[in-house]
């Protein structure tokens, strides 16, 4: 079964996950851009979107979904209860690398104002141990050599991503070599240095249930501990 139709796959079995009414959280990337196009197709009224991405909301917009600020959202009053997301790499904790797409902080954002994560993938994404895939760092630009200096020092190898700023308009330092066999104490680790808006570790917080498509069917994987 080819790539694609494994994405497709994860991200049909996540509809089940919805919760009717409700708002829904949605992140970025190849995956989300299918579950997008299978929410659009849903027979019943589809849920209005909150997108942790501008590439996200403009293709929800062109598939007629309604896509919300999340701002608004809280303030009045409303909750998101689900987010749907994939990621580059998740381990059998449900801890993952994301950011391939530049996402990472809005994505951190919108997972940590909703109540349970939601991680569609292939089977190619799952790991044993998370690094194989550059760790994404979000950094201000004042800040870059700074916060490169930093990454040097705890191992890494990090170079700036030449494709653009991020939608906040920051940039993407892709760190190569970290040790990530404590990925929570890295990640907390490289966040609270000044310059830094985001690493693209979902340790401290992963996934909470993750949909991961195999050519020999779906499976549906909870982490230990998961909230619902």
């Amino acid at each position: 079964m080819h790539s694609s139709e494994l994405k497709r796959a994860a991200a049909r079995a996540a509809l089940d996950d919805l919760v009717v009414g409700a708002v829904l959280g949605v992140g970025s990337g190849s995956t989300v851009d299918l579950f997008v196009d299978e929410l659009a197709a849903l027979a019943s009224p589809p849920p209005a979107l909150v997108c942790a991405s501008q590439r996200t909301a403009a293709r929800a917009r062109s598939r007629g979904l309604r896509v919300l600020d999340l701002n608004e959202v809280l303030a009045g009053g409303a909750s998101i209860p689900v987010y749907v997301d994939g990621a580059d790499e998740i381990d059998p904790q449900l801890r993952m690398i994301k950011g391939g797409g530049a996402a990472l902080t809005r994505e951190k954002i919108v997972a940590s104002a909703s109540g349970h994560f939601v991680c569609i993938v292939d089977a190619s994404k799952c790991v044993r141990r998370l690094g194989a895939f550059p760790l994404p760092v979000e950094v201000i630009p004042m800040a870059r050599e700074l916060v490169a200096q930093r990454l040097r020092a705890l191992g890494g190898e990090p170079s700036l991503r030449e494709s653009g700023l991020t939608d906040n308009g920051n940039e993407i330092l892709d760190v190569r070599g970290l040790d990530l066999a404590d990925p929570e104490r890295v990640e907390a680790c490289i966040e609270q240095w000044p310059g830094v808006v985001a690493a693209g570790l979902f340790a401290v917080h992963g996934a909470d249930v993750a949909i991961i498509a195999a050519p020999d069917g779906i499976e549906r994987r909870k982490a230990t501990g998961a909230r619902g």
